[in-house]
């Protein structure tokens, strides 16, 4: 265990804020004064000695173990019944809207709506399948490369019509 090591000041300030004011820091030494203060302060700050309110400076937990003493208890939690009412409300809206959700599984996933575009006796093309997908076409043709070809070992096929746009379908 290794101790903090503090000023005469801080440790002047530390112990009269412990066994006077219940951890409030609100007096200290006639040395220290103005820019001075603020000084310590900060020192104390940066080294999670002290902490803060809105308004005043109290000894944090650290400034309790650097001192020596015994931490204080922690003030007990009172529920507020108006916030724990509205939590459970908004859980239960949650817990309802995913139950009414469509979750997606394999078979109405968008790679499985190309599959079987790609599966019909025509085919499909790339602005097919970007329009049933509303995917890019740089999208599409990886998916083909790289879902289909390379990890689900399918072949794709295409052919061109003169004049016409390419098709693809899954051999």
């Amino acid at each position: 265990m290794t101790t903090t090591q503090l000023t005469p000041a801080q440790h002047a300030i530390l112990a009269y804020a412990l066994e006077h004011t219940s951890g409030k820091i609100d007096w200290f030494p006639d040395n220290i004064k103005g820019g001075a203060r603020k000084k310590v302060l900060d020192a104390l700050f940066n080294r999670a000695l002290i902490t803060r309110d809105s308004t005043d400076w109290f000894v944090a937990a650290e400034g309790y173990d650097a001192m020596g003493r015994a931490r204080p208890a922690p003030a007990p939690v009172v529920a507020d019944p108006e916030i724990e009412a509205t939590v459970a409300a908004a859980e239960a809206s949650w817990a309802l809207a995913r139950a009414q959700a469509k979750p997606r599984t394999r078979d109405n996933s968008k790679q499985a709506e190309v599959i079987r575009m790609l599966q019909r006796p025509e085919g499909a093309t790339i602005g097919q399948i970007c329009l049933a997908t509303g995917w890019q076409p740089h999208t599409v043709r990886g998916t083909f490369a790289g879902a289909f070809k390379k990890k689900l070992g399918l072949t794709i096929v295409s052919d061109k019509p003169q004049g016409g746009e390419r098709v693809y379908r899954s051999a």
